[in-house]
């Protein structure tokens, strides 16, 4: 029996919808904007085990929303375009205006304060014109030696209150880390902002910079 055209289109969007269901999967897609990775590396960064690894990122391919290549006798993985990520900020935007469970969990991140609004990337960029910020890039020191906005200064959250105190008070401080997933600039914000410095988190991370053509260095 046949299906009609539009159940089979209907099909292959669901498709793309399951890839989507597992948390897992959503944390690969997080590791591998930051940069092309391979099985090994990405089950070491995920704490998965590499078969569970394989079987997520074969999911997320028959979905297209990543692609692979051959490096030897590894498999490397990277983002297929620019629609994955818009689509896991898409992601991210319907559950925090939908879903009260997520403004409960962002709202803990602050403390229960309300957090300011996120800078804008056309604004940091702006503002690094005129050297008039401080850009802290939260992520781990590795994912940060693979690209980051220029100037930044790669600072781990567990570090954030021994280098408070060398942060200027009168500069804007802004906070960024992976993308539409991580909350590490949450948590960096909240931190400074105890300690009475001017600090807000970039809108999206270093993956959404990069697509934008803004300038990442290495």
């Amino acid at each position: 029996m046949s299906i009609s055209p539009k159940a089979a289109l209907l099909e292959e969007y669901a498709l793309v919808a399951r890839a989507l269901s597992a948390p897992a999967r959503l944390t690969l897609l997080e590791q591998i904007a930051q940069g092309e990775r391979g099985v090994e590396a990405l089950a070491d960064k995920t704490g998965l085990t590499i078969a569970n690894t394989s079987q997520h990122l074969q999911a997320l391919r028959r979905a297209g929303l990543v692609t692979s290549r051959r490096a030897g006798k590894s498999v490397i993985y990277r983002l297929s375009d620019a629609r994955t990520l818009a689509l896991m900020d898409l992601i991210r935007v319907v559950a925090e205006r939908n879903l009260a469970q997520v403004e409960r969990i962002l709202r803990g991140l602050s403390d229960g304060a309300d957090a300011p609004e996120p800078v804008s990337r056309e604004e940091l960029a702006l503002r690094m014109a005129e050297g008039s910020v401080t850009i802290l890039d939260v992520r781990p020191a590795d994912e940060f030696a693979m690209g980051h906005i220029p100037g930044a200064r790669n600072v781990a959250l567990a570090d954030l209150e021994g280098i408070a105190a060398t942060l200027d008070p009168g500069t804007e401080i802004v906070a960024y880390c992976r993308g539409p997933y991580c909350v590490y600039a949450h948590q960096a914000i909240t931190a400074l902002r105890k300690r009475g410095l001017n600090a807000r988190r970039l809108e999206g991370g270093l993956p959404e910079w990069r697509e934008d053509g803004r300038l990442v260095t290495a």
